[in-house]
């Protein structure tokens, strides 16, 4: 009997605490970048395996381009940058559209100026 009031008193000490310190409002921005900040890491978590395996390989295969190539850096770039280039993280901005996701990547030349680093 002592057990359940005790633990009925604490049940409502921790309401009361909660209550208090939780805000009455919790606006819908908040709720919005919270949930686009986990599908940008539930997104991450499978899409960067992924593009991190395409990149070693185009690494790898680059450098093997490079030797029989004869040291030719132009052949060993034309696999580099498309394969290691791109966009390894995304963000929510990704998410909503308002910036690229490029799993390829491309020369800087070919970017405008706010481009250069996605």
């Amino acid at each position: 009997m002592m057990r359940r009031f005790v633990r009925v008193a604490m049940l409502g000490i921790w309401l009361g605490v909660s209550l208090i310190v939780i805000p009455q409002r919790a606006s819908a921005g908040y709720l919005n970048d919270a949930g686009l900040g986990a599908a940008s890491a539930l997104t991450t978590f499978i899409y960067a395996p992924i593009k991190i395996g395409y990149a070693v390989l185009g690494g790898v295969l680059g450098g093997l381009g490079y030797l029989v190539s004869v040291g030719s850096v132009d052949v060993a770039k034309k696999i580099w940058v498309p394969s290691m280039g791109g966009t390894y993280v995304i963000t929510p901005e990704m998410l909503q559209g308002d910036r690229p996701i490029r799993f390829f990547g491309s020369d800087t030349s070919e970017l405008g100026s706010g481009e250069a680093g996605y």
